[in-house]
């Protein structure tokens, strides 16, 4: 047992103490507070971690869980149950800025904006494991342990009550997603296989004014305010359009942000390597006709993408672990005159920024949006625009 003094917060949902010279990452603990925490972690070195497990002074910002299975020991999905509302988003905020300053050498002021309908019963895309007897449960904290849970606050209501009224394959897992029609679909992940056991497995979605018809396993946005705050964030950021002017949509989804953009521009380019992303793209932007979209990763269809077509504008959604130093660099050597990149984590962010400004690009506007509350995860929308350009 450690008795520790509470720092500041870290990017990952913990806090920063420090114990006999060593650094410990403490959970459920806000910065601040004394508390009483148990090692969980420790493969020696400058560093170990732990779990708050008596709080000795608490801070402002603690309130009661709203979970019961959040806590020391409990699901390892939510990390900030224990704040209210504004004090999580100011940790978030905190993080955010510390990445920018530490990665990428920017300071700047920076706000997490909330989305509407609070802090609960947001969820619309989940993943659960099953237990060795068929249970389906959520996983603890850096564990394969799988926890057995008699619902998730912070989910669409009702969208589990079918999951949970009936067993599956040990050891399996579960993809879970709750449209905006109201329909549960859920599916069985098996030894590489993906077995459809609930609902249709076309998810029906409406966002940017549009309706959106898709396959449920393709990526849409988890919150159900998230798509319209992106949406906005972006057509803000890529700024006024023309009929000359041509946008790549870079990992480009089903073709959310394309569609909006391509009300305004001449072309707009949706590039998406999943084959579900891509057959949904096609149908949904088919009414578009600056529209077009090309099945391919990224990284291997840029150079022939840019012998074809010069972007004025490049939209980039890269999955969690961001663009990569080099995939930047050619990105930024295309010579758009901005990039409007998207990110949910705010590390691989400060790194893309980071590479993106030594490509010749500044940091021109950042919103942050708390698309995943309770969690440590946040959506940044950010504008970069060409040095001198």
């Amino acid at each position: 047992m450690l008795d520790v003094e509470v720092g500041p917060v870290a990017h990952g949902g913990h806090c920063v103490a420090r114990h006999e010279g060593r650094v410990v990452f403490v959970r459920h603990a806000l910065p601040g507070e004394r508390v009483h925490a148990v090692v969980t972690e420790d493969h020696g070195g400058s560093f170990c971690r732990a779990d708050a497990v008596t709080v000795l002074d608490a801070a402002p910002g603690r309130v009661t869980p709203a979970c019961p299975w959040a806590g020391p020991g409990g699901c390892g999905g939510c990390d900030w149950q224990h704040a209210d509302h504004d004090t999580q988003r100011d940790l978030k905020a905190a993080v955010v800025a510390e990445q920018l300053s530490r990665i990428a050498g920017i300071e700047r002021d920076v706000v997490c904006e909330a989305l509407p309908g609070g802090p609960l019963g947001w969820r619309t895309r989940m993943r659960m494991a099953v237990t060795d007897d068929g249970r389906p449960g959520l996983r603890a904290h850096r564990s394969h342990e799988v926890l057995p849970v008699g619902d998730c606050p912070i989910s669409v209501r009702g969208a589990l009550d079918p999951v949970l009224a009936q067993a599956w394959t040990p050891t399996a897992e579960i993809e879970i997603v709750a449209d905006a029609a109201g329909e549960t679909h859920a599916s069985e992940l098996f030894e590489g296989e993906r077995r459809l056991e609930i609902g249709s497995g076309v998810a029906h979605e409406h966002a940017a004014g549009r309706d959106w018809t898709l396959p449920a396993p393709a990526f849409w946005q988890v919150h159900p305010g998230a798509a319209d705050a992106v949406v906005a964030a972006a057509v803000a950021g890529v700024g006024e359009l023309g009929p000359d002017d041509v946008v790549w949509d870079l990992y480009g989804g089903a073709g959310l942000i394309a569609a909006a953009l391509a009300e305004r521009a001449g072309t707009v380019v949706d590039v998406e390597s999943d084959p579900d992303a891509t057959a949904a793209a096609g149908e949904n932007l088919a009414d578009l006709p600056a529209a077009r979209v090309v099945r391919g990763r990224v990284e291997k269809v840029l150079d022939s993408l840019a012998r074809t077509t010069a972007p004025d504008v490049i939209v980039a959604d890269p999955p969690r672990k961001g663009l990569g130093r080099e995939l930047a660099a050619r990105i930024g050597a295309v010579g758009a005159r901005r990039i409007v990149h998207v990110a949910c984590d705010p590390a691989a962010l400060a790194r893309d920024v980071a590479a993106l400004g030594e490509a010749g690009y500044d940091l021109a506007d950042l919103r942050v949006f708390d698309a995943f509350p309770m969690t440590h995860h946040v959506e940044c929308v950010a504008t970069l625009v060409r040095r001198g350009g």
